[in-house]
C-alpha cells in the first residue's frame, strides 16, 4: 500500500502571514499514523546505530501541548499534534521544527460524554494531505483543517451524522487519505466504515455491519487476493472491504473474539495479514478469492502469547517485531514461531528505521534495538529528561522517525532528539 502526498506545503508565518514553502524529501515526511506506507517504517538513512548511557542528544522539549496519546505528523518544518485539556476541549497544535507554538484550533469535546471510563484523553494522529489536515476527536469530530492556518473547512460528527457507536474508551481512530477519499469508521450497524470526499466531506459510500462498534485501530489500503481493500480491526472482528464500493468482502474474529480493546493497526504483507489483541492473542490470516466468488480469510496460525501489545507491530524482510505483555519478541511472520523473547523494557510502542528498532516503553523509557532475528540486541536506552506525572495512565504513544530526529511524546511533552549519524 502506498499514499501519494505533495511534496511541498505552503505554511502561513506565525508572525505576519507570510507564506513560506517547506519542501519535503520523502525520507522527512511522517505525514499520518503509522508513517508514510502506514506500517511503522521510515524511509530515514544514515541514523546512530547506538546511544551513549543518557541517550541521543536532547534537539527541544516542548511542554504543555495538550493530554492525551496522540503522535506526531511531521511535514517539512511543521509538527501537528492532537491534544486535549481537561474533558470540553480537544484540537489540533501546529509547532514548527523547534518546539515553537503557531497555531491551535478546537475540534470538540473529549469522547465519551460523561467520561466514566479511565483515560480520557486525545488518541488520534493527524493526517496531511497537501494543504490540508485532517483528525478526528475522541468524541467522533472528524475535521479537515487548513494545515497553514489551523482553520476548519469541513467537520463531520461520527456518532449524529452516522449513527456511530464507538468502544467504551472512545474513538482513537486515524483517519486514512486515500486518492479523493477519507475513511473513518464510525462503528454502529449502519455505517460502521465510511468513505467520505476529501474536499466535501460528503458521503461517497458506507459500510453497514450489524453489531459492531468501531475499535481502535486505524484502516490500511491494501491489494488482497487481486482486490484493492481498506483493512479495518472492529470490535468484533478483522475486516476487508472494497475500495471502490464499501462492499464487506470477508471477516475474521478470533483476534477480537473475548477482547474490549482491539488497539493494534492490522500488519499487511502481500495476501497475509497479522492481527492482535491484548487479552486474547495474535493471528496471522491469509485472503484468497473463492470459486464462485467472493473472498475468505484462511487462518493460517493462532497462538495467544504472540505480539499484542497496544504498541502494535513492525514486519521487518521475513520477521515481526512487537510486544507482548512483558517482552519485545522476534517472530517468524508467516509461521508464528517465536525467534526472541526478551523482558527489554516491556510492553511498547515500536517502530522501524535504518536497520533498527525504536521502542517507547509504556514505562517512559526508550531504547535502540538491532532489528535481526540473530538474537536480542540493544543498542541503548534512556529515560526522557523531566517527564511529566500522568497519573495512573502510561506512555502510550508510538515513538516518531523523522528528518533525522526520533520524537517522544508523553502526555502534553514532546521531545525531539537528534539521532543523525555523524
Amino acid at each position: 500500500m502506498r499514499h501519494t502526498f505533495a511534496k511541498s506545503i505552503v505554511i502561513a508565518s506565525a508572525l505576519g502571514g507570510v507564506a513560506a514553502v517547506a519542501t519535503l524529501s520523502p525520507a522527512a515526511n511522517w505525514a499520518q499514523w503509522r508513517g508514510p506506507l502506514r506500517n511503522g517504517h521510515s524511509a530515514e538513512t544514515g541514523l546512530l546505530k547506538s546511544w551513549p548511557a543518557d541517550g541521543p542528544p536532547l534537539a527541544w522539549q516542548a511542554n504543555e501541548l495538550g493530554e492525551g496519546y496522540s503522535t506526531p505528523a511531521v511535514v517539512g518544518d511543521r509538527i501537528f499534534l492532537v491534544g486535549s485539556r481537561g474533558v470540553e476541549d480537544e484540537f489540533v497544535r501546529c509547532i514548527d521544527a523547534t518546539g515553537k507554538p503557531l497555531w491551535e484550533q478546537r475540534i470538540g469535546a473529549v469522547g465519551n460524554p460523561k467520561q466514566m471510563p479511565p483515560y480520557p484523553g486525545a488518541r488520534s494522529t493527524t493526517t496531511v494531505d497537501g494543504d490540508a489536515l485532517y483528525a478526528l476527536g475522541s468524541d467522533g469530530d472528524l475535521v479537515r483543517l487548513d494545515a497553514a492556518t489551523g482553520k476548519i473547512v469541513w467537520k463531520k460528527q461520527l456518532r449524529n451524522d452516522f449513527g456511530g457507536k464507538p468502544g467504551v474508551w472512545a474513538y482513537s481512530e486515524s483517519p486514512l487519505v486515500d486518492g479523493d477519499l477519507v475513511i473513518a469508521t464510525p462503528g454502529g450497524d449502519d455505517a460502521t466504515i465510511v468513505a467520505l470526499d476529501k474536499a466535501t466531506g460528503d458521503l461517497v459510500w458506507k459500510t453497514p455491519i450489524a453489531e459492531m462498534e468501531a475499535g481502535y485501530a486505524s484502516a490500511v489500503k491494501a491489494t488482497l487476493a487481486g482486490r484493492p481493500q481498506y483493512v479495518q480491526f472492529l470490535s468484533k472482528g478483522l475486516v476487508g472491504v472494497d475500495a471502490a464500493t464499501g462492499e464487506l468482502l470477508w471477516r475474521y474474529d478470533r483476534t477480537a473474539a473475548g477482547s474490549m480493546a482491539n488497539i493494534p493497526t492490522p500488519v499487511v504483507q502481500g495476501d497475509y495479514i497479522y492481527s492482535a489483541s491484548g487479552k486474547v492473542g495474535g493471528g496471522l490470516v491469509k485472503i484468497v478469492a473463492k470459486e464462485g466468488g467472493g473472498f475468505e480469510a484462511e487462518e493460517v496460525y493462532f497462538e495467544s502469547q504472540l505480539p499484542r501489545a497496544i504498541g502494535g507491530s513492525v514486519q521487518v524482510g521475513d520477521y515481526l517485531y512487537g510486544a507482548g505483555g512483558d517482552s519485545v519478541m522476534c517472530v517468524e511472520f508467516l509461521t508464528g514461531d517465536v525467534v526472541w523473547r526478551e523482558r527489554s523494557i516491556g510492553a511498547c510502542g515500536v517502530c522501524y528505521a535504518d536497520g533498527m528498532l525504536y521502542l517507547h516503553g509504556e514505562n517512559g523509557d526508550v531504547a535502540l534495538v538491532e532489528a535481526t532475528p540473530e538474537e536480542y540486541r540493544e543498542h541503548g536506552r534512556f529515560t526522557p529528561p523531566n517527564a511529566p506525572d500522568r497519573g495512573k495512565s502510561k506512555a502510550w504513544a508510538y515513538p516518531v522517525v523523522a528528518d533525522g530526529k526520533l520524537y517522544i511524546f508523553d502526555w502534553g511533552t514532546l521531545w525531539s532528539f537528534d539521532v543523525t549519524a555523524p
